[in-house]
């Protein structure tokens, strides 16, 4: 007869985290709020374009100004701008395929 093995596993603590590791944690919001405010000033530079830009790179003027004011000031508007691009490809697409 043959006497299965046991092995107890005891609860192991994380190994404790670098200084590196703390200070890049540490760091990850204020890099993330950084991010949020470059991506608002590049918008801001897309009103500079005019339509015919605008929709070479599927975007209008009011996907702009929706851009802004679906997100609040700590959120990314350009999320907003990427679905609203795809969406119009999308579409687009989807009408050429019917013709």
């Amino acid at each position: 007869m043959r006497m299965a093995e046991q092995t107890l596993e005891l609860d192991r603590d994380k190994p404790a985290s670098t200084f590196s590791q703390r200070l890049a944690a540490g760091l990850a919001p204020l890099a993330s709020f950084f991010r949020v405010f470059r991506n608002r000033m590049e918008i801001n530079a897309l009103h500079d374009l005019n339509d015919t830009q605008l929709r070479d790179i599927g975007l209008t003027r009011a996907d702009l100004t929706s851009a802004f004011l679906a997100s609040t000031f700590f959120e990314d508007p350009s999320e907003h701008l990427t679905r609203s691009a795809r969406n119009r490809w999308r579409l687009s697409s989807f009408l050429r395929s019917c013709e």
